[in-house]
């Protein structure tokens, strides 16, 4: 108490004599201070003479906004359709996610890393049903998975709603199994759209604030009225609140392909873009047309400026990327585009994509568009290993392209034009300069351990 005492003791030093007690001090003093405010002429604040501005009681709520109220009846509704997914695989290591329901007859979303390395798949349903499920199909560029349920009839399903139409601030509803606690329910925000984090070159994510922990993966993020926007896949591991979930329409355009084939048959263009613009101005402007390629075949040029894929508008080149390669090859595409000032709309047929190495060979010196192919030197210590003479190995062929239609295939290598040997693409050229108009050339392939002589004529 020493302190107190000190403070005490300079506040009645600092008394007036006339004083008779502390209180009587203290009021005086305040009511002083009060009447000094009375005369300070108020602050300029605004013609309406207001600091702030404050809702009347009276007043209207926010157009457009609904306050949330509980979220019960939703999850009610929603959550038969979500299940649990426990996997084991040749280590016995057990592993738990989470999925959703989207057809009677039993298929399942989930992600592909919960299943990709699973000998066993065992799936429960909310009323505690469980049965065993085989993958269907899995993208690991997507992280997404398909699984059915045999023998499983009548099953309850998830809605799949419009995540095009999602804006940041929406409310959504997240549930799962994390850390094995079935059936857990978080919400939250729509925080971004259009995240890319690193995971692939199709990176599309939603942000959400809905809390999303191990355990979270695969399961459905669902919208106010309880449809599924999103699959819920990964987290920042810098941050708390801060999750990722595939878009749906990402996923209903990836679903018949995964059904079809087991894995994603990509499609392709055959163009490249360059990104022009700023903002809503911000389009992509083809800078490049490969020879033979479903956007030539479509009247597609250099110069011309895309607007919609599919009726979805894009200004990006991760957007065409998008929305063609999950597409299945021979699926038809409207391409929306604008030319010296008029508005054209194409049809294009979608070719099976190559692969990166041969899409990087594509867009190097080893294009040629006369024969559609794609070439790449032997590598000469590779060559010798091999007991082969030096050549040009085939890296890519255009679908329905010269070479295509003359029997030649990717993995053969050119050893000849001509009855010149060719050892690197300057070879190639000085080669094939040589061929007269309309003529075919011929080429000495080899495939295996066999030579062959092949006749291609050159697209004019």
């Amino acid at each position: 108490m020493p302190a107190v005492r000190l403070i005490l003791l300079a506040v009645l030093v600092a008394l007036p004599a006339s004083a008779q007690t502390v209180e009587e001090w203290v009021h005086n003093k305040v009511s002083t201070q009060r009447g000094s405010l009375k005369t300070v002429p108020p602050a300029s604040v605004g013609p309406a003479g207001q600091l702030w501005r404050e809702r009347a009681p009276t007043a209207p709520q926010l157009p457009g906004f609904v306050p949330p109220t509980s979220l019960a009846p939703l999850v009610k509704a929603v959550r038969p359709g979500v299940v649990n997914i426990a996997t084991r695989n040749e280590d016995t290591k057990r592993s738990l996610g989470s999925g959703f329901v989207i057809n009677p007859d039993g298929l399942v979303v989930t992600n592909n890393h919960v299943v990709e390395r699973a000998q066993r798949i065992q799936v429960r349903l909310a009323d505690g049903r469980e049965f065993e499920a085989v993958v269907v199909g899995r993208d690991p560029a997507t992280d997404l998975a398909l699984l059915r349920l045999p023998d499983a009839k009548e099953l309850p399903t998830v809605n799949l709603g419009d995540s095009d139409q999602l804006e940041i601030g929406d409310w959504v509803v997240a549930i799962g199994n994390p850390f094995g606690l079935d059936m857990s329910v978080t919400h939250g925000l729509i925080s971004a759209r259009e995240r890319v984090i690193g995971v692939g070159v199709f990176d599309d994510f939603i942000q959400t604030n809905a809390l999303i922990n191990p355990g979270n993966s695969g399961g459905p993020l669902f919208d106010m009225q309880g449809d599924v926007v999103g699959v819920t896949t990964a987290i920042d591991s810098r941050g708390f609140g801060i999750g990722y979930a595939v878009p749906i329409n990402f996923v209903k355009d990836l679903l018949p392909n995964l059904l079809d084939n087991g894995r994603p048959e990509r499609g392709w263009l055959g163009l490249n873009v360059q990104e022009v613009g700023e903002g809503a101005a911000r389009a992509p402007v083809v800078v490049d047309v490969f020879a033979n390629s479903p956007a030539e075949k479509a009247g597609l040029k250099p110069g011309d400026r895309v607007v919609r894929i599919g009726g979805k508008p894009v200004q990006r080149y991760q957007q065409i990327l998008r929305r063609v390669a999950l597409l299945q090859p021979g699926t038809p595409v409207k391409v929306e585009i604008t030319r010296g000032g008029r508005a054209f709309e194409f049809t294009a047929t979608l070719a099976q994509r190559p692969s990166v190495e041969a899409l990087k060979t594509m867009n190097s010196g080893g294009r040629i568009d006369a024969l559609g192919i794609a070439l790449k030197p032997l590598d000469p210590n590779a060559a010798a290993s091999l007991g082969m003479e030096p050549g040009l190995r085939i890296e890519a062929i255009v679908p329905g392209g010269p070479s295509e239609m003359a029997g030649l295939a990717t993995g053969d290598v050119i050893v000849e034009v001509n009855r010149e040997a060719v050892g690197n693409l300057k070879d190639f050229d000085a080669a094939f300069a040589e061929t007269e108009p309309n003529e075919a050339v011929l080429l000495k392939i080899r495939r295996g351990q066999s030579l062959r002589y092949l006749a291609v004529r050159p697209r004019t």
